[in-house]
């Protein structure tokens, strides 16, 4: 928990910022102005000061982007007055939560301390700067991106993706821009900033690791262990403290114990009986206990959830699992990558944080993995996770790039460590520390070594520097070197068959087909862009005329050839696009088939797979890229898809290869698919039996063949049958559909399977009638298919920007129905919104 006690008084008003060194490329009109200095907000960033003083526009807007990168070229100065009287107390400490990131802190003209790190707090004793009466606290920052490069020069440029020597510096990857991030690398205060006065014994740290215990003759115990951390302001006597756990239910259960003479902490165990566990969605409840650890003159405060959690990774007959465990209960993971959700951190709060859980949650996800480019979360996104269930998967601050491991970063790395896990350590839903992303696969396919010399590149934080200290501070975690990690010497460490993998040539180099011809283990990166809702896109890019290749446009598009990617990877699926608005469409529908093909296919492969982490869930700017939810929160047509592909209960028709070819094939090979089969994954807690019936019709509902199959499925597992081959034999691949439907209320949604590709089939290019009725500041949209209608979708955005489908991507059978409901139409006219209703037909 971020430590704000009562003796706390935050230094928030009368700030001012001021440029110290002032780029070359500024403009002249900015000078004069941040020579005198314009109001500041902390917590708060420099870019968001110079918006708001009318210096600069919208940083992303158009292509605002390239005109201020003088932004980051400029050290600056932030500034406050404020007056003090001495209270009496032992100590005054100035405390900075959080300074981004290399500054000088002074105190009426008093240096007082440097940071060299975003990523961690800093406390200073400041009782001999302070002056009764007026005082002047400035916090001076070395500007961002001449500070690396100084530092490339003088220590030697490391490997690193992207345009900045952004590894030189503990800072936020991402914020020197990313291939989907723009460059907006600045300087602020961006955490909490005040004067800590206080006296005899400041508790400075709890780290409450849980444990759980099963009693002889059934139910469970839990296990508290709090590690308890103090500061004495004067003297070395004893310091009592007090533990106390509160139940749900408001009951209490306390325990004691005793920072000796000489120590600056304690550790205080407790039994409590009885104990609720906490379990994931969908695995049962999220109870959290209260814990509060106390002395005389100081308390901490927070939550816990009693469970334990463990990873598998032991050898196999397939290579090696990755395969989480939360109470002894095996997790199928489905889930998404985590970037900061948005550029300028101090403008994510609480509400935004649980929009976006909101998000994760809908689309059936169980994990977020919060990836190394960012920083580590705000206190509110793990609370919200622990109160819904939603798993979080911790990086350390590693991303694609070698870091230095000379003394002083190393110093930095340790400190950094150490305040974070033991601020996360509380959180249930922390369930795996992951020491870097794609650093350990950089180093050996990404010609690194010719580059690093004998100097090291990182390893020594992910092998001895990260495992030692979680030993320490928090040995109830697992920890993964690196995403992805193969577990093993001398095993390449993105080797599909041996814990996490990483797939990239699929929408670098590759159709997306070709996910089919990997059996990853567990997939913790893949992805597939698209452009942003139409209302999104259009806020920011202005081309006249409007062009997938227009100069803005590719200001807004930040991976390398992303357009003409996209352009290569709707080929041999979808039509080429007549006009900007069908370009617009074809991507987003390309995108939400590649990742709905690629999850249904790892997903079959259960208990061989045991989880898929989707690229991305969110973004942190308008942008073409890969994630499920734009920044102006709608969600892309993909999200939908991926809903129905992360449903617990997944049918899915996939080809597989017999047990004759199977045992035909030449050693090390594999075999050719020869048939189809139906396959099914229950991720629920119980069994499933029923009947499935399998019809191949044309596209105008005539049923050309018909079988029903008896399955049973067990809770947590999967289940594989053939479909009968005059099912599966497609007569007229342009013209059948196969579908496979469950009995209502089974929880399975029906499956579809193709011979042909959308831009091969002779689809109704018309195959639906849309009937709109406004109902208030919503619209009911009623859908009925005429024909087969392949993924209809209404692209709610365009008619009002606030407006947002509650479901899409709805594939009907000829004769069927469907409601799709519209919020936030404002006054819009509803027949608007039907004439907004797109499908994969109308391409044809």
């Amino acid at each position: 928990m971020t430590d704000l006690p009562s003796t706390f008084r935050a230094l928030h008003e009368g700030w001012t910022l001021t440029a110290a060194d002032l780029a070359a490329g500024a403009p002249e009109a900015v000078a004069a102005p941040l020579a005198d200095g314009i109001p500041a907000a902390v917590p708060g960033e420099a870019h968001l000061d110079l918006v708001r003083a009318g210096l600069i526009d919208d940083p992303f807007d158009g292509d605002n982007e390239s005109a201020q990168q003088w932004i980051g070229d400029t050290a600056w100065r932030f500034t406050t007055a404020f007056d003090w009287t001495d209270d009496g107390s032992a100590r005054h400490d100035l405390v900075a939560h959080g300074l981004d990131t290399v500054a000088v802190v002074s105190l009426n003209g008093i240096e007082i301390g440097r940071t060299e790190n975003q990523h961690r707090g800093y406390r200073w004793d400041v009782r001999k700067a302070l002056r009764e009466g007026a005082n002047t606290l400035t916090v001076a920052f070395a500007a961002p991106v001449p500070e690396t490069e100084a530092r490339a020069e003088r220590d030697g440029a490391l490997p690193r993706v992207n345009h900045h020597e952004y590894n030189q510096i503990r800072k936020m990857a991402c914020s020197f821009g990313w291939d989907w991030g723009i460059d907006v690398a600045g300087a602020g205060i961006w955490k909490p900033i005040g004067l800590e006065s206080w006296s005899g014994v400041r508790v400075a740290a709890v780290r409450p690791l849980v444990d759980v215990v099963e009693r002889v003759g059934g139910g469970h115990d839990g296990v508290l262990t709090a590690h308890v951390d103090i500061e004495r302001a004067q003297g070395d006597a004893p310091v009592p403290v007090t533990v106390t756990v509160t139940d749900p239910d408001g009951g209490t259960r306390r325990a004691t114990g005793t920072v000796a003479p000489g120590a600056s902490s304690a550790i205080v165990e407790m039994r409590v009986p009885d104990v609720r566990r906490w379990w994931p969605v969908g695995y049962g409840d999220q109870p959290l206990y209260g814990v509060e650890a106390a002395t005389a003159d100081a308390a901490w405060r927070g939550r816990v959830g009693f469970r334990t959690v463990g990873l598998d990774t032991a050898p196999d007959e397939g290579g090696a699992p990755f395969l989480l465990r939360v109470n002894g209960e095996r997790v199928l993971v489905r889930g998404a990558n985590w970037i900061p959700d948005h550029a300028f951190l101090t403008e994510i709060d609480a509400d935004r944080y649980a929009r976006r859980f909101a998000d994760a949650l809908d689309a059936n996800m169980n994990l977020l993995r919060v990836w190394g480019g960012g920083i580590y979360e705000a206190d509110a996104f793990y609370d919200l996770a622990d109160e819904r269930g939603l798993l979080v998967w911790q990086d350390f601050p590693f991303a694609c790039a070698a870091y230095s491991e000379d003394a002083q970063t190393r110093s930095e790395v340790e400190a950094e460590v150490r305040e974070n896990v033991t601020r996360l350590s509380p959180h249930p839903s922390l369930v795996l520390w992951n020491g870097n992303n794609e650093n350990t696969w950089g180093s050996v396919d990404w010609e690194w070594a010719h580059r690093v010399d004998e100097r090291g590149w990182g390893d020594a934080y992910y092998s001895e520097v990260l495992p030692g200290l979680l030993a320490e501070l928090d040995p109830t975690r697992p920890y993964s070197p690196a995403s992805p990690y193969s577990f093993g010497d001398y095993r390449h460490p993105n080797d599909e068959r041996y814990g996490t993998m990483h797939i990239w040539d699929v929408w670098n180099r590759e159709d997306y087909t070709k996910y089919a011809e990997y059996k990853p283990r567990f997939l913790s990166e893949f992805g597939f862009q698209a452009p942003p809702a139409w209302s999104t896109l259009t806020a920011v890019v202005h081309d006249e005329p409007l062009d997938p290749f227009g100069p803005q446009m590719l200001v807004h598009q930040k991976a390398n050839l992303g357009n003409a990617k996209l352009e290569r990877g709707w080929q041999g699926h979808l039509p080429d696009p007549q006009s900007i608005q069908d370009w617009h469409w074809t991507t987003q529908l390309n995108q939400a088939h590649a990742i709905r093909f690629g999850v249904e296919h790892c997903r079959s492969l259960t208990p061989h797979n045991t989880g898929t982490i989707l690229w991305q869930l969110n973004d942190n700017w308008p942008v073409v890229s890969w994630a499920a939810v734009d920044f102006n929160e709608h969600r892309k047509p993909m999200w939908h898809a991926l809903r129905d592909a992360y449903a617990p209960r997944l049918a899915t028709l996939q080809p597989r290869a017999s047990e004759a070819a199977q045992a035909n094939a030449w050693e090390g090979t594999e075999p050719a698919p020869d048939h189809l089969a139906l396959v099914l994954v229950n991720d629920t807690g119980e069994d499933y039996a029923g009947a499935f019936t399998l019809t191949r019709e044309t596209f105008d509902g005539t049923v050309l063949a018909e079988a029903v199959l008896q399955v049973g499925v067990p809770a947590r597992g999967s289940a594989q049958l053939a479909v009968p081959a005059d099912v599966a034999a497609f007569g007229d691949p342009a013209s059948e559909a196969l579908v496979a439907v469950a009995e209502p209320g089974s929880g399975f949604a029906p499956a579809f399977r193709y011979a042909a590709e959308v831009v091969d089939q002779r689809l109704d290019p018309k195959p639906l009638r849309v009937e709109a009725v406004g109902e208030g500041d919503t619209v009911l949209l009623r859908l009925t298919a005429t024909s087969l209608v392949r993924d209809a979708h209404c692209l709610a955005d365009t008619v009002h920007p606030s407006a947002k489908p509650d479901r899409g991507m709805v594939t009907l059978r000829a004769g069927e129905t469907a409601e799709i409901r519209v919020s936030a139409t404002g006054d819009a006219d509803p027949a608007a919104f039907a004439a907004a209703v797109r499908c994969a037909n109308d391409l044809l």
